[in-house]
């Protein structure tokens, strides 16, 4: 790193000079050889505000467009992303979820009220049958969060069986009479979420042995074998993560982690889009500190477990701000500008670096609530711009990940905390094909930077660039084009050196062949 900019109250007069700035970027192609798991992109659908019902779902009688009673135009939007896995149906909502109440004939299936989530009265019509056939129509795999909170071993260990038996038992057979005769393969199961918190507001020590038992009634029928996933930290909480690695070690597969870009849990979280500079810089400053949050717990994890049989999983990260005025309190109804697409982009530059211990990332959420990739109503729906950055970074899904060298400007912002005016990642796929993915996260300045890539001979390079005229810009139903993807002919290569050319606050994917 080079040069130190300083932003405290207010911007210093240094940065009212706008001015090309440069950065250089050493990519170590030789060197690349952990895979970036698609996972990493993966997604979160809760039952709360409207992120199911009119959002994913809104039934076959629904005028609204529909495929089998899933909204058509949101459907073909997320197949587009190619989501790896769906992360279902909580959050908080799963520690009260009873499975039984969501199946069978719809007309039949009791009401019940979403305590968590504003009170909203829900009719349990999107149940276990809509979701995994949901999973089918996507091809990515389900991610199921059982119920420890108010549930029973017996309740989560018949919906393990209902889901993945083909045998000729009770369950089995319930789930035929409901329509479904052949098994679903379901890999990911939680047991429980956030057991520290609205999952049970249990100790780790109590959790830990809560789990074992869980786990154990838990089984692999037939060919289907389980992923069991224990309920995890919240951010800094180390001691969770090293109670649990003591307690429960090999018998969990993978061990979750919670980490949001939030000001605080009291009081406001402030505006999605009505925000300064400096908040926009600290935000910046906040959601990269997850790099300092993940070496803590792997490092937990690394003395409890060298050999790194148990996974890291991030299945719930984002931005967390207040809810839009005139929304329904409790919903999380927040809109997305395009600070959030960097936050998207700068955490997944630091995940990808991770992989050996974390291998799945789930977005909170996936509509409509907190940093959604679509925001829906009963006329259409609107893209956001994290939703265009995971479509421009898709291409590192299952790809060989590259490290890399960053020298550029740095700022210190608020909260003593200090960020890189460049990010960035590079990954090499299948076809050996190279991707690099960058950041300008100044707002003022653009960056000429210089990539060295040695022993790389490539006859093209093409990109995307994701930009707007001010941070505070976002996509609404009157205007869903403020905040797109276009075209980007900034980057020219020229005997192992790459030159790009980065407007001011602009994230950019480039294909190097």
């Amino acid at each position: 790193m080079k040069r130190q900019i300083l932003l405290g109250t207010a911007l210093v007069a240094s940065m009212s000079i706008f001015a090309q700035k440069s950065a250089s970027i050493t990519v170590k192609v030789d060197e690349g050889k952990q895979i970036i798991p698609k996972e990493i992109y993966g997604q979160f659908a809760e039952h709360l505000g409207t992120c199911i019902y009119g959002g994913l779902w809104v039934g076959e009688n629904s005028p609204i467009p529909n495929t089998n009673g899933y909204r058509t135009d949101v459907l073909n939007a997320l197949k587009d992303l190619k989501i790896p896995v769906l992360r279902w149906p909580g959050g908080c909502f799963a520690d009260e979820y009873h499975w039984m109440d969501g199946i069978g004939p719809k007309e039949n299936r009791p009401k019940m009220v979403n305590n968590n989530w504003g009170g909203t009265i829900e009719d349990n019509s999107f149940g276990t049958h809509e979701f995994l056939n949901l999973c089918e129509l996507l091809n990515c795999e389900p991610y199921i969060s059982g119920n420890i909170g108010s549930g029973t071993v017996e309740e989560l260990a018949k919906w393990v069986e209902y889901m993945t038996s083909d045998g000729d038992s009770p369950m089995a057979n319930l789930r035929r009479t409901n329509g479904r005769d052949k098994a679903w393969k379901v890999k990911y199961l939680g047991v429980g979420n956030e057991s520290w918190g609205c999952g049970g507001s249990m100790r780790p020590e109590y959790y830990a042995d809560l789990y074992r038992r869980y786990s154990t009634y838990c089984r692999n029928y037939d060919s289907n074998r389980l992923y069991k996933i224990a309920s995890g930290a919240s951010d800094y909480d180390y001691n969770w993560t090293e109670v649990l690695m003591n307690r429960v070690g090999g018998r969990m597969h993978g061990l979750s982690l919670h980490y949001y870009t939030v000001t605080g849990w009291s009081g406001s979280k402030g505006s999605a889009i009505n925000f300064t500079d400096e908040d926009y810089y600290w935000a910046m400053g906040k959601c990269r500190e997850v790099e300092d949050v993940l070496k803590k717990h792997i490092a937990i994890m690394d003395k409890h477990d060298p050999k790194k049989r148990v996974n890291l999983l991030l299945d719930e990260w984002g931005t967390w701000w207040d809810e839009e005025p005139g929304t329904i309190r409790g919903h999380l109804y927040q809109q997305n500008a395009l600070r959030d697409a960097f936050v998207a982009s700068l955490s997944f530059d630091i995940f990808h670096k991770y992989t050996e211990r974390l291998t799945m990332a789930n977005i909170a959420q996936i509509v409509n609530v907190l940093q959604s990739m679509i925001l829906t109503n009963d006329k259409g729906m609107v893209l956001t711009p994290t939703y265009h950055v995971f479509n421009m970074y898709k291409v590192h899904q299952d790809a060989t990940y590259i490290p890399l060298d960053i020298t550029c400007d740095e700022m210190k912002v608020r909260d003593n905390r200090t960020v890189p005016m460049i990010s960035a990642t590079a990954s090499k796929d299948k076809e050996g094909k190279i991707h690099i993915s960058l950041s300008n996260i100044d707002l003022d300045n653009s960056q000429e930077i210089s990539i060295n890539l040695p022993n790389v001979k490539a006859k093209n390079v093409s990109g995307q660039i994701l930009t707007s005229k001010n941070i505070t810009d976002h996509n609404t139903f009157e205007s869903p084009n403020v905040v797109n993807v276009k075209e980007f002919k900034g980057a020219k290569f020229n005997k192992g050196t790459l030159t790009v050319k980065m407007p001011a606050k602009s994230i950019v994917t480039l294909e190097l062949n």
